[in-house]
């Protein structure tokens, strides 16, 4: 169960409870859970909140592509894209997803996809065009940051439209065509908001 009250599932086909599917593969889930959101910094702070999120994601071994601070049904919210390595085989998976978090749980839309046995054309034919020396670029979130999948521009949007059929845009125009839909519970909305990640407890006197 999960405050989220309604969405478009047009063109998702129900495969377990919370989770859909649709005919070229993209998983749509609902999750909800009962704790403190592990966020590591407000949504007011939003440098710090990128940041750290994409220390995480690489500490992870895969790659933050972006993180956007929204509203799903006029509450706040976080939207990530993520890519890590493809268990078991070759090439990615690309997750899209939102958090919606309170104070003592959040509830999340997540989007994923995965590549097939054909990967890298995206990346190839986009370094062709802009050269190697433009196609790596510092994380814009965390410059210095190293380790896990690089962050390059062939994961940025404008090239969705050059290839309608990759896992990165398919999650991409998914998530973006359900989250005007999503309704949440008006218990849950009248929440109070997400104060920050919980103090770590303070280790025991001697």
């Amino acid at each position: 169960m999960t405050p989220i009250t309604g969405m478009d599932l047009t063109g998702f086909t129900e495969r377990e409870p919370g989770v859909w599917t649709d005919e070229r593969n993209v998983v749509l889930s609902v999750h909800f859970f009962p704790l403190v959101p592990d966020l590591p910094a407000r949504l007011d702070e939003p440098e710090r909140l990128r940041a750290a999120l994409a220390q995480g994601v690489v500490g992870a071994g895969g790659g933050l592509i972006e993180a956007r601070l929204g509203a799903v049904d006029g509450v706040p919210a976080v939207r990530q894209l993520i890519k890590v390595p493809r268990p078991n085989g070759r090439g990615q998976v690309f997750l899209g997803s939102w958090t919606v978090p309170r104070a003592g749980c959040s509830t999340v839309v997540k989007v994923q996809a995965a590549e097939g046995a054909m990967t890298g054309m995206r990346e190839a034919m986009v370094m062709a065009q802009v050269g190697p020396a433009d196609y790596f670029r510092p994380h814009p979130y965390a410059p210095g940051l190293s380790g896990g999948l690089p962050y390059h521009v062939g994961d940025h949007e404008q090239w969705d439209a050059h290839f309608p059929d990759h896992p990165l845009t398919l999650v991409r125009a998914a998530l973006s065509r359900i989250t005007p839909t999503v309704t949440l519970d008006e218990r849950f909305k009248v929440l109070p908001p997400f104060g920050g990640p919980t103090a770590p407890a303070a280790p025991p006197a001697p």
